[in-house]
């Protein structure tokens, strides 16, 4: 059981001093920190302009179309990562298959781009 122990006693070591850093950080942060807001610094601002009207506001269905294409295009980059690792041992049918993935998502970004998604009027 110490033999087990004994194998793990890096990753504490390592989880402990990073605790105690962050924690250091964080102290640092609030101790050294200047504090002095004034009513410029704290008020609202938004896109150059002060806020104007209720929160509650309708919003431009372009912005939730942006947000959501972005999300979908940085998900799909994430797959790549995974990718690399069946390359360098020379997966041929790993390249093919993500070559088809990457043909897909290149027809979505096409098709998006042609019927106006990226536009902003």
């Amino acid at each position: 059981m110490n033999a087990l122990l004994l194998e793990y006693l890096p990753i504490l070591i390592f989880l402990g001093i990073a605790a105690g850093l962050g924690l250091a950080f964080i102290l640092a942060a609030f101790v050294l920190a200047p504090s002095d807001p004034d009513p410029e610094k704290v008020s609202t601002y938004e896109c150059g302009f002060n806020a104007f009207d209720d929160a509650r506001m309708k919003f431009d269905v372009r912005f939730y179309l942006v947000a959501i294409l972005f999300i979908i295009f940085d998900l799909e980059v994430a797959f790549l990562f995974p990718w690399l690792f069946p390359i360098f041992e020379g997966s041929v049918a790993a390249f093919w298959s993500m070559m088809v993935f990457l043909g897909v998502l290149t027809v979505g970004f096409l098709y998006e781009w042609r019927k106006g998604a990226l536009d902003w009027e």
